[in-house]
């Protein structure tokens, strides 16, 4: 048996595990496990919270698919929440480590208990060769490519993890479940990608839906939300040093750009639930 909690970042929710107390000895198998709404207990993936030598702690996060993540924005909030709430810690403001470096956390805490964080995500990084994306330049903006038959302009970004930005005309009718493993396994991504699929409702709000690399459609991606405002600002629908409310279908997050390219994000982490489950053997 091992010790689990479950946590949603408007509504992109995974799986902890306290890796103080709990050791996961085969964690991709067991974000596929848990994942699974029907025989396991159903999530976006799963985190493992871990002792670090860099920074306060480290986060590890897998998808669905069991695949790693090199940093989830939602997720990072989450583990601010777990580790004040349960006392790990009682500094209001931590670090993190990730696979894509510290990300700096400053929590937001109402009656001893995290409701929001606000995280430095880094700067956001333009260079293709960098996110990666397969095509030439300095940076790719509003750069048309064929999806499946189909001319679409992206924005390509890395928040630590690699983003197409779509801007569309309308998000409710997409179909995702479609449109979405098309760009995920684009040749043009040779490490597969992120996509986000941008409404502009006007300068300083966006409509967003996402479909992530190894989990589907999910609720709310909180790189892909900084992804998001970075576009929109290159591409002159946002202006930078600017709060810009980005909506998810889980909620909203609030996402600044800065002149020297790097983003911060706000937004709440919630505490669901909290059990055991036993590891199955394919885990172990």
């Amino acid at each position: 048996m091992i010790k689990f909690t479950k946590m949603h970042g408007i509504g992109n929710c995974y799986i902890y595990v306290n890796c103080f107390e709990e050791e996961v000895f085969n964690p991709s198998k067991m974000a596929e496990f848990v994942s699974d709404v029907h025989f396991g207990i159903g999530s976006d993936g799963l985190v493992l919270i871990m002792p670090s030598d860099k920074a306060d702690f480290k986060m590890r996060i897998f998808n669905a698919d069991g695949s790693e993540a090199e940093m989830c924005g939602n997720a990072v909030r989450c583990v601010g929440k777990y580790v004040y709430d349960n006392k790990l810690t009682d500094k209001t403001d931590i670090t993190v480590e990730t696979l894509s470096g510290i990300k700096e956390l400053e929590l937001d805490v109402i009656n001893h208990e995290v409701v929001s964080v606000t995280v430095s995500m880094g700067k956001a990084e333009l260079d293709p060769k960098k996110i990666p994306i397969s095509l030439d330049g300095e940076s790719v903006v509003g750069r048309r490519i064929d999806v499946g038959g189909e001319a679409y302009e992206i924005t390509g970004v890395s928040m630590g993890n690699p983003h197409a930005v779509v801007f569309v005309d309308s998000t409710d009718s997409l179909d995702l479940e479609k449109l979405g493993p098309k760009f995920e396994n684009h040749e043009l991504f040779p490490e597969r990608i992120n996509t986000e699929f941008i409404e502009v409702i006007d300068g300083d709000t966006l409509k967003m839906r996402v479909w992530e690399r190894g989990s589907g459609e999910t609720w709310a991606c909180g790189t892909g939300a900084c992804a998001a405002v970075v576009a929109a600002v290159l591409s002159g629908y946002c202006k930078r040093n600017r709060e810009i409310k980005v909506k998810l279908r889980g909620g909203a997050l609030k996402i600044i750009y800065l002149d020297d390219g790097t983003v911060i994000k706000k937004g709440p982490a919630t505490f669901v639930c909290e059990g055991e489950v036993e590891v199955p053997p394919i885990a172990r």
